[in-house]
């Protein structure tokens, strides 16, 4: 993959880089949200996942030994375990587009995802028999583009309000 633009021209972003477009689905009833990063084409992709607890979707596959070498996607979403729904909504995009690793007749969109624990950032969480990710996904999915996009705390997850300041005088002194 190229660099899409020169100079001055750079947004210092992802989509700097040509071929890449990201989209954001937030829910801020939920307190939470689904971030895709979507390919033009396969995209060439390894990574390691560490931690105590670290949360994801097919990370595996992107160990350099593994058999699918390509991406189509990555997604970021909060939710902990239960928004890892939201990289199903991805493939569903991926899929209605006729992308996907080949297997047989049917196409196998390659979503890796990570998850951060936001469950208990308040929001609405009672959601019923099946998590809002999917959905989430495919929003984030459809709202892909080049160029510029938001920065900061509006996906995966709303940040919690700060808490009450007391001013410098609350400060312990040394």
């Amino acid at each position: 993959m190229a660099m899409a633009m020169t100079g001055m021209d750079r947004l210092n972003l992802l989509t700097d880089i040509e071929g890449v477009a990201v989209g954001h689905a937030t829910d801020l009833t939920l307190g939470s949200g689904v971030t895709a990063i979507v390919f033009d084409e396969p995209a060439i992709a390894s990574g390691s996942a560490l931690g105590g607890a670290p949360g994801g979707r097919d990370t595996a596959l992107l160990d350099p030994a593994m058999t699918v070498q390509t991406v189509d996607a990555f997604v970021l979403s909060g939710g902990s375990a239960l928004g890892l729904d939201a990289a199903g909504g991805v493939q569903a995009g991926l899929r209605e587009i006729g992308r996907g690793y080949p297997v047989g007749s049917a196409k196998v969109p390659i979503v890796p995802q990570a998850i951060l624990m936001d469950l208990l950032n308040g929001g609405n969480k009672d959601w019923g028999l099946y998590s809002p990710y999917r959905e989430m996904g495919y929003e984030a999915f459809k709202a892909a583009k080049k160029g510029e996009f938001s920065l900061g705390t509006i996906a995966p997850a709303p940040a919690p309000p700060p808490p009450p300041s007391r001013g410098a005088s609350a400060l312990p002194v040394p």
